[in-house]
């Protein structure tokens, strides 16, 4: 397999206005597609040219109240965190500044020894944290792996393990491969369906 980065996140807001705004102009990220409908938008933010941030504007959605990063919680939960590299510790202490100079909380800047991070949060609530490599500590070099209570699984090793799930046994044939038209197909090919 060969994997290229996130291609993109999906997040929700009830507040596109202020999502364009935060993501695009105060954090600094690119806003290459906007696509919607009545009742729906989906537009995506570039992080890297591989890599982007996406919302669903759908209405009724309020932000999320404020969770701290990282903290367990009960019940139903899928998500906690965003978290975008950035080049180095220039530009962690300028977002930084930014985000404090816009009224936004954001933390002071904290070593997890690997990384170095701060903690914020967008308009909706979504918690972001912005981190930079440490680069004499490079994890995907040398993967520390040090959970003293290290589940089954990752005691064999930081490789992905062959044989633990079924082979596949009947790839789809090439004439069945077909992709079908979704949201935003009609903007780029002029039709859908």
């Amino acid at each position: 397999m060969a994997y290229t980065g996130f291609n993109h996140l999906a997040m929700v807001t009830g507040d596109m206005e202020g999502t364009v705004r935060y993501w695009r102009d105060l954090i600094g990220l690119r806003l290459v597609a906007a696509i919607g409908q009545p009742g729906y938008r989906h537009y995506f933010f570039e992080i890297t040219p591989g890599d982007r941030l996406a919302f669903f504007e759908w209405p009724g959605v309020v932000p999320a109240p404020d969770k701290d990063h990282g903290r367990p919680v009960k019940g139903p939960v899928v998500f906690d965190h965003v978290a975008i590299g950035v080049d180095g510790p220039e530009t962690l202490w300028a977002l930084r500044d930014r985000l404090l100079a816009a009224g936004f909380w954001v933390s002071e800047a904290v070593d997890h020894g690997f990384i170095h991070s701060i903690y914020s949060f967008d308009p909706n609530g979504l918690p972001v944290e912005f981190s930079y490599d440490v680069p004499e500590r490079d994890v995907g070099k040398s993967p520390m792996l040090a959970d003293p209570e290290l589940v089954a699984a990752a005691k064999e090793g930081p490789e992905p393990q062959p044989g633990k799930w079924p082979a596949v046994k009947f790839p789809t044939p090439l004439k069945a491969r077909r992709v079908y038209p979704g949201a935003g197909s009609e903007i780029f090919h002029g039709r859908k369906g």
